[in-house]
């Protein structure tokens, strides 16, 4: 660790967390460069869906290398993009009766982010969007402008200008909930004082796992569809499958203008991003806009092969038992511990965890690293313990992982002088 204490910057994060060198990995599990093993329910913050080194994407990565295909193309046309685009429409978009087209951005989420916001824009000719409290959208400026975070929006160093959060599904302002607010507000104003866009995840992950109802996300989409406001869904890190299907929002039914993809996208944690758009939003010029590394071929190879775990219902079938496997476990440990004051919260492989008692989730998650456990926090306090292993993991290992964290619970609690079933 001497290396990276003395030469990387301070800015630094999860390495703080997880204070070890990892070598290898494969599946749910790390491989750290002493051989500890460690269990994986942080999956890459969300970019390992299929697990590390998924056999199938890796094989067809390293086949499209060893054939000298093509690297970086910008937005050249090159086989790879092609496969992938037709794959997309022919496994995803077609059999959910969805039609958009694809704009490759930079390689990142906020890169989708950012590129949404400008079309957004440009399409409407207005300049406010809406985001909402809890919400998390990226780190450059115009993402930031969306995230309510407000030690990551302070790093901005200047205002952020032309947004404004709205309260979230569950939140009142003024009186009003979510809803009626948002109502409210777009009745007040002129067209031309309208927002651009509303933006939106249907779980907001680093806000605490908090999950809008579907009821609450038609109300939205029709909201936005009345005033005349584009809705732009953020499925970053809850779509590609993290919630039981494809895209987060097809159990609501809602039909978004925009869509920003990545993370998951490549399958295998290679940097891609994806915006899909409505036809008549495609507005912008040629080389409007652009970014040197929105040709990441072999992402689009591994992003074509990962959509193979979606011609069928079995990975969508797995992640929905699993997930009744996790939450009964929460939901048994928050009745059997309730030193911690615990709630459970989520939908899919994301859930959460939040401790009613302040700084005991990042605790737990202390004491899990030390039993050979990788799991982050969330939430404004860091007070939820969030739950993101593998899509893939195995029953059998999701058991253990969360064996684990019940020994850290515990553990946790009596270093807190918090009695297991009640407070001290």
């Amino acid at each position: 660790m001497k290396t990276f204490r003395e030469h990387e910057s301070e800015v630094r994060s999860y390495i703080r967390s997880f204070p070890t060198v990892f070598a290898k990995a494969r599946g749910h599990e790390l491989v750290d460069e002493d051989g500890e093993r460690y269990i994986d329910f942080f999956a890459g913050a969300g970019a390992l869906n299929y697990g590390h080194n998924d056999p199938r994407l890796k094989r067809r990565l390293l086949e499209y290398l060893g054939d000298d295909g093509i690297t970086h193309s910008l937005d050249m046309a090159t086989t790879a993009k092609r496969a992938l685009i037709e794959r997309f429409r022919d496994v995803v978009l077609e059999p959910r009766g969805l039609s958009y087209k694809f704009l490759f951005p930079g390689p990142t989420g906020t890169n989708a982010v950012e590129t949404a916001l400008k079309l957004a824009r440009k399409a409407t000719g207005r300049r406010a969007v809406y985001g909402f409290e809890g919400g998390f959208h990226g780190m450059t400026l115009g993402s930031l402008s969306i995230t309510s975070n407000p030690m990551k929006r302070a790093g901005a160093g200047l205002p952020l200008r032309h947004a404004e959060l709205m309260p979230f599904d569950g939140q009142t302002r003024d009186g009003l909930d979510s809803i009626a607010y948002l109502a409210a507000d777009l009745e007040s104003r002129e067209d031309g004082d309208r927002p651009a866009a509303v933006v939106l995840e249907t779980v907001q992950c680093e806000g605490g796992v908090n999950v809008a109802r579907d009821e609450w996300l038609r109300e939205v989409s029709a909201l936005c569809e009345r005033h005349g406001v584009l809705l732009i869904v953020d499925d970053i890190q809850a779509g590609c499958g993290r919630t039981g299907t494809f895209f987060s929002f097809e159990r609501s039914g809602i039909r978004p203008d925009v869509v920003c993809l990545s993370k998951s996208l490549s399958g295998l944690g290679l940097p891609m991003a994806l915006v899909l758009l409505r036809e008549d939003l495609d507005v912008f010029s040629p080389g409007e806009h652009n970014g040197t590394f929105r040709g990441h071929n072999p992402a689009f190879v591994t992003a074509t092969a990962a959509l193979g775990y979606w011609e069928d219902d079995e990975l969508r079938d797995d992640v929905e038992r699993r997930a009744r496997l996790l939450r009964d476990r929460l939901e048994r440990l928050a009745k059997t511990h309730g030193g911690a004051r615990a709630t459970v919260r989520g939908r899919g492989l994301v859930q959460g965890l939040a401790m009613g008692v302040p700084g005991l989730a990042a605790a737990v998650a202390r004491e899990c690293f030390e039993r050979g456990l990788v799991i982050e926090t969330a939430g404004p306090k860091d007070e939820v313990l969030k739950f993101l292993p593998p899509l893939t993991i195995a029953d059998d290992a999701l058991r253990r992982g969360l064996d684990v964290v019940e020994e850290a619970l515990e553990r946790a609690l009596e270093e807190a002088g918090v009695e297991v079933a009640g407070v001290a």
